[in-house]
């Protein structure tokens, strides 16, 4: 049974985007209950409540340095654990216009399973002073009075809180609960490009066949791309991606097909280096799907919803943790300016859940304009997402002919280091103009270290 004497903020949901508001309720001082349905394992191992847990996962930059804020030390105990770190610049990023620059700086990220990083993170949350995590515990209801929140729970227990932060991903009843509260709920903004992952694990069998991630990108021509990159433990994994009816399966065999088939033979290359280990995983609720919490008057106080429960993300684009750190960040100060003293009532969350909504308006933007570019995807761009597709357009083919400031430009916006107004730059205009009066320079090379890769499987 859950008890509390005092009232605790009451986070539903112990992945990622729960985790990090737990620590940021810790930061502004108050307490954190954490309630789990999932029974959680005392290893790294994916987990029935995280069911895309077997795919790559990617901190940008930017939700790096939003989980070091939050999870001090977090770097070095993912680094420690075997994660490996990178410069994104070095990886061999193959993209609509040819390949992608591997000798400009970007940003650095740290490659690890999804399963260590949410362990690591969750073992030094569960640390933090005032932190409490009940697993195996479903939370079933909500009730609202006048002045708090009634958590209730499958076994019974009811919580009382002022806080309640739903954090509970893409099956969250929160839509639910506030119909049966007579809460207005307004459906939510979905785009689905049908896109499908298939994940198998790699061993190394010997020395590493190169260092580098690989990234050959699905575009609206091919419609399938796949990625593979090394974790900890000396594993890679390989992830091969499509869209509509050009999605890859479970089949070991019919994955090579798929990887072979591919416009560069370089991942295909690299499995021939590699050992497999265990079945492939395959995953395809990867539609965007953004809820419009707090935008109508009548949205209650004492509620927000963070990560995949108020906006979730097509995962190919590496976003949604990100996202759920900079969402937490915001918690911790919301709480540190504006939590009521004790005993006064519920925190006034509607301010709070639009600057949540805010942190989605970019990303949303990224991952929705590129899945309507696929034709696996029923919608279609308006005419101002046109505009920009081809004005970005133009930026990529800069980047993949060696042009700087492109390529610096786009690593800075995808990465939420910068807003899309760094890609209208006048710098970046007047590279555009002087490529379309003098013709774009030589393309990209294909990255050395691939070459060699395909040489040593030719040997």
């Amino acid at each position: 049974m859950i008890t509390s004497e005092q009232r605790p903020v009451v986070i539903i949901g112990a992945s990622l985007a729960g985790l990090f508001a737990a620590a940021a309720v810790a930061a502004a001082g108050a307490r954190a209950m954490i309630v789990e349905r999932d029974v959680l394992p005392d290893r790294p191992v994916p987990r029935k409540g995280v069911p895309q847990g077997r795919q790559p996962h990617v901190l940008l930059h930017r939700g790096l340095l939003a989980a070091e804020e939050l999870v001090p030390g977090i770097r070095e105990n993912l680094l420690s654990h075997g994660a490996v770190p990178f410069d994104t610049g070095t990886w061999a990023w193959l993209g609509e216009y040819g390949w992608s620059p591997t000798w400009i700086p970007a940003y650095e990220t740290v490659s690890a399973t999804r399963s260590l990083l949410e362990h690591l993170v969750r073992q030094r949350v569960c640390r933090l002073a005032g932190v409490a995590l009940h697993d195996g515990v479903r939370v079933t209801e909500l009730h609202r009075s006048a002045r708090h929140w009634q958590v209730v729970c499958e076994d019974a227990t009811t919580v009382e809180t002022d806080l309640v932060i739903d954090a509970s991903g893409r099956g969250s009843r929160l839509p639910q609960w506030l119909s049966e509260l007579g809460i207005p709920v307004s459906e939510p903004l979905t785009v689905d490009a049908r896109l499908g992952y298939a994940c198998r694990t790699y061993r190394v069998v010997g020395e590493p066949p190169i260092e580098i991630a690989v990234i050959i990108a699905a575009t609206p021509q091919t419609g399938r791309g796949a990625l593979a990159i090394p974790v900890e433990d000396g594993n890679w994994l390989v992830l091969a991606a499509g869209y509509g009816d050009r999605r890859p399966s479970r089949k070991a065999a019919e994955f090579d097909e798929f990887l072979a088939a591919l416009p560069d033979p370089a991942i295909a290359d690299l499995t021939q280096h590699l050992e497999p280990v265990g079945d492939i995983a395959i995953y395809r609720q990867t539609g965007n799907r953004r809820n419009r919490y707090g935008r109508s008057r009548s949205w209650p106080p004492g509620l927000v919803a963070v990560g995949d429960a108020y906006c979730a993300f097509d995962p190919v684009y590496g976003q949604g943790i990100t996202v759920a750190a900079c969402q937490a960040l915001l918690i911790r100060d919301a709480l540190q300016r504006d939590r009521p003293p004790a005993g006064n009532g519920l925190l006034s969350t509607r301010r709070l859940q639009r600057r949540i909504g805010a942190t989605t308006d970019l990303p949303w933007s990224v991952a929705t304009t590129e899945d309507l570019r696929h034709s696996g995807s029923p919608d279609t761009q308006s005419p101002i997402q046109r505009l920009v597709g081809l004005w970005t357009g133009r930026l990529a083919q800069l980047a993949a002919h060696g042009d700087r400031s492109a390529y610096l430009a786009f690593a800075r916006v995808y990465h939420l280091m910068a807003t899309p107004a760094l890609l209208y730059h006048p710098d970046l205009i007047v590279s555009v103009v002087r490529a379309a009066w003098r013709g774009l320079p030589e393309e990209n090379p294909r990255p050395r270290a691939l070459n060699a890769l395909a040489a040593n499987r030719a040997a």
